[in-house]
């Protein structure tokens, strides 16, 4: 399916790894202009100039109210506005809840709810006074199931599923959709590098990864970043509160 976004003005978060890199390429061959931002000073690799689309930079931090606040100027200023948001930044800590520290805990929260809740504050108001908008998060399998060694991990992606659910039923008469995608373990992320090194046997726990997604391998980049523009296009108009799982068959077990 061929999503068309010409001229739609997107912010996409985490934009430095590797599923944020595969949706800002993904909106640029749509046609759309793209405010890409991260954390990682290499986000501003990202900007350039398509034949159909263009993006730009900012590195900023997520979790912070006032860097959220730059973010949409940067996109404003140079787009004039807001359609869409993917809201992608996103962190992971291995550890059981007898492990996890306080300040692991506040991170995960931090990081991968408390960044979506500021998204949605900045980014509802104008959204619904031109009664059109779309938001996208990135959940993940770990938001509907328990996995071991992920006590904040599971909670926060468990929050970004429900700030999802509930903010696209308030909102849902307003021309606003919010949906989230819920990918499995993704190649050539941070994420999962992270997530494998925090393991006693990386190459072991690699294979059992695997192993337990039905379809026997990772996901791609490029597969997490399809779904994310299927839901922030056109051909999603009727779709709010879903998370779209995208986990080669983890969840349907």
């Amino acid at each position: 399916m061929s999503v068309e976004l010409a001229g739609a003005r997107v912010i996409v978060s985490g934009a430095a790894g590797g599923v944020g890199k595969a949706t800002i390429d993904k909106l640029l061959a749509c046609g759309a202009r793209v405010c890409a931002t991260d954390i990682d000073p290499a986000v501003t690799q990202h900007a350039r100039q398509g034949s159909r689309g263009e993006v730009v930079t900012i590195v900023a931090d997520v979790t912070k109210s006032a860097d959220v606040d730059r973010i949409f100027a940067c996109a404003e200023a140079a787009f004039g506005g807001v359609d869409c948001v993917v809201s992608n930044a996103a962190s992971i800590v291995t550890k059981s809840v007898l492990d996890t520290t306080e300040d692991d805990w506040d991170r995960m929260l931090d990081t991968n709810a408390k960044s979506l809740f500021l998204m949605l504050k900045r980014a509802l108001p104008t959204m619904m006074a031109r009664r059109a908008g779309s938001i996208v998060a990135t959940a993940s399998i770990s938001s509907v199931v328990g996995l071991p060694t992920q006590a904040a991990y599971a909670a926060s992606k468990g929050a970004v599923l429900q700030l999802i659910r509930q903010t696209a039923v308030e909102y849902a008469g307003t021309g606003v959709r919010i949906n989230a995608v819920g990918p499995g373990s993704i190649t050539r992320t941070k994420i999962l590098d992270s997530y494998l090194a925090g393991l006693d046997d990386p190459d072991a726990g690699a294979a059992a990864i695997k192993g337990a997604h039905p379809m026997g391998r990772w996901a791609e980049p490029e597969e997490v970043a399809d779904a994310i523009v299927f839901l922030a296009g056109p051909t999603s108009t009727f779709i709010t509160g879903q998370i779209i799982m995208v986990d080669g068959g983890f969840t349907a077990r």
